[in-house]
């Protein structure tokens, strides 16, 4: 695969008289000279965050440049890519696709995230090695962009993506590593039908748009990292850290992420909604943090009020998740729905037997039918003080069976049982010692 060419970009976020100021710089030879600055306002009357409002000015050129995104952040981050887009798009027409991946280090995934395609199917649902593509790996460790001006001749891997990209007409390519507060994210990806379309000006004139997008990534991952890790940190001055451990929030949310991504083409799912049922399983239980030792951590079974106890966690998080989007005014993020639903619904069944509301079928959202079918079968699989881990085999088929009983969406099952491999690696990679996976 050729690797293309690349170019090296030096970015600067400075605070000047109120306002943040990112300054887009090539770096080498007479583009140097060259700079996009992006001045980021809150525009009156736009609410609470402001609108996105960017003056672009250039040493060659007249008046600035003026883009104004949609202020509110309920819309999620696709809508708001889309408007990106449609602006870039009327500096340089020729830009017909925007698209971010997300990278999971833990598995070494790059994920489909967000994109904006002109025409055609997008590619969702698609994950792949980072560590089995070597020129964007190079890319990742050398921080460098990448232009490719024929992908026809350029791209010769047989992989789905490369398929996809050639199948949609794409005949040249621009990506750039995705860096937020030095860390690496993952990639964003310009593609045109039209062969050589990034030559130096283009790369010079869309930097700004860029930019922004690294801007709206970052903070919406920010954003709820932070309200996830504050509830982590609770989580770790009570005892759920033994019953409950790392290790089991981590292969929950990312059973919870196979099987929504697994559901993606027949239920017409957004990438967008899988990554935000991913983050969000890792909360599914966070009212327990209310629930006394003597009944969490008891070995033996419960008594009837216990168990009236223990069932009220859902009730305690659910008034945990109120009070956090207060505390942190989230209250217009997108994906905070889903975030209400998942501790709210986890426990429900389909046929109204669970709890607390004794919810019946589709009045229980897909995201709570999603993490109930990905928490039973982590539960099942693994070791607890009051039984032995299952097989795999012994699992599905219980959970084959409650399926088919009318308790767990039948859909969700079924995608954990075409995807047994996958399932597998997740509980080698952060399973518990002698955990059996057959």
């Amino acid at each position: 695969m050729s690797e293309g060419k690349t170019y090296a970009f030096e970015k600067r976020i400075i605070m000047r008289g109120g306002r943040t100021i990112c300054q887009f710089r090539p770096r080498g030879g007479a583009r140097a000279a060259l700079s996009r600055v992006c001045r980021l306002s809150a525009a009156p009357g736009a609410g609470r965050l402001g609108a996105l409002t960017d003056k672009v000015h250039h040493p060659f050129e007249g008046e600035p440049t003026l883009i104004m995104l949609p202020a509110s952040r309920a819309l999620g981050l696709s809508e708001r890519l889309a408007a990106l887009h449609s602006h870039l798009r009327r500096a340089v027409p020729s830009v017909d696709r925007m698209a971010v991946a997300l990278y999971d280090p833990e598995m070494d995934l790059l994920k489909t995230f967000v994109n904006s395609t002109v025409d055609g199917e997008p590619l969702r649902a698609y994950q792949y090695k980072l560590s089995e593509c070597p020129s964007l790996l190079a890319l990742k460790e050398g921080g460098e962009a990448r232009v490719i001006d024929d992908i026809a001749r350029e791209l010769t891997s047989d992989s789905e993506h490369t398929r996809w990209v050639k199948s949609m007409g794409y005949r040249a390519s621009y990506t750039i590593p995705l860096m937020h507060q030095g860390m690496f994210e993952g990639f964003i990806f310009l593609d045109s039908c039209q062969p050589g379309a990034f030559t130096p000006a283009v790369v010079q004139e869309i930097g700004i748009y860029v930019n922004l997008l690294v801007l709206m990534v970052g903070q919406e991952m920010t954003t709820l990292r932070a309200l996830i890790g504050s509830v982590q940190v609770a989580r770790d001055f009570t005892s759920l850290r033994d019953e409950e451990t790392g290790a089991h929030l981590e292969r929950m949310s990312r059973f919870s992420r196979l099987i929504a991504r697994g559901l993606v083409r027949s239920h017409g799912l957004s990438d967008e909604f899988v990554e935000q049922v991913f983050l969000f399983s890792l909360l599914h239980d966070i009212g327990k943090v209310g629930i006394p030792d003597s009944v969490l951590r008891k070995k033996g079974a419960l008594t009837s009020e216990e168990r009236r106890e223990m069932q009220s966690h859902v009730a305690l998080g659910s008034e945990m998740v109120d009070r956090l989007v207060n505390d942190f005014g989230l209250s217009a993020v997108a994906g905070i729905a889903v975030l209400r639903n998942v501790v709210a619904g986890h426990h429900e069944f389909l046929d109204g037997s669970g709890y607390p509301r004794k919810l019946r079928a589709g009045d229980i959202p897909l995201e709570a039918r999603i993490v109930t079918v990905a928490d039973i079968f982590d539960a099942l699989t693994s070791k607890r003080a009051y039984k032995e881990a299952w097989t795999m085999d012994e699992a599905l088929k219980t959970m084959e069976k409650m399926a088919a009983e009318g308790k767990l969406d039948a859909d969700c099952v079924a995608v954990l049982h075409a995807n047994r491999e996958e399932a597998r690696k997740i509980i080698e990679r952060f399973g518990e010692a002698g955990s059996p996976v057959v």
